[in-house]
């Protein structure tokens, strides 16, 4: 399997994402033509708390807690190309393998994370935004915001399926980074 992925990846490095508005998901006000999805939860208090979980964010902590793989696993920096392996429910093999591209990080002293956006043999296209965030009272909290549209075949097929799976993913990102950021 190993230079399978040595081989899809390095296909991937070779493309472009598969949307027009690269970075987008920076901005307070995600682009139409897509489904949006935000969602946030309070992780606790003080600069303790946003470093613990901003640290997990950018190691791939919320993917890898809901049982993604990441090849090749680095902390996440821009520009950086990987593959995030999902093994399918009761299949050892195969793994959907699901080509995404980190567009941009953040590491202010209130914020912290990173987007990836989808790469061309992704089931869908668009970008989704991990960042945690500190506000003026100290209170911290971990956001996942996403645009997103469905592009491949067997995701438009199975279009409730896709769009369930995707919200319980988004589920379960908040609580390994709510997890983690708890000790």
């Amino acid at each position: 399997m190993p230079s399978d992925l040595r081989r899809r990846l390095q296909a991937a490095r070779a493309t472009s994402p598969s949307y027009p508005e690269v970075g987008a998901s920076r901005l307070a006000a995600l682009p139409p033509g897509y489904a949006h999805l935000r969602r946030r939860v309070h992780l606790g208090h003080g600069r303790d708390v946003l470093e613990r979980a901003g640290r997990h964010v950018l190691a791939w902590g919320s993917q890898l807690g809901t049982g993604f793989a990441v090849y090749p696993y680095a902390p996440a920096e821009p520009g950086a190309t990987v593959l995030l392996r999902l093994a399918l429910p009761g299949l050892r093999r195969p793994r959907m393998v699901i080509p995404c591209r980190v567009i941009w990080t953040v590491e202010e002293d209130n914020r912290i994370g990173f987007a990836y956006g989808t790469l061309p043999g992704h089931p869908e296209q668009g970008e989704e935004a991990f960042v945690v965030s500190m506000d003026e009272a100290g209170e911290v909290w971990f956001e996942v915001a996403a645009f997103s549209r469905l592009a491949a075949w067997y995701a438009r097929l199975g279009r409730p399926v896709a769009l369930l799976l995707q919200h319980l993913a988004i589920e379960r990102y908040l609580t390994a980074v709510a997890a983690a950021a708890r000790g």
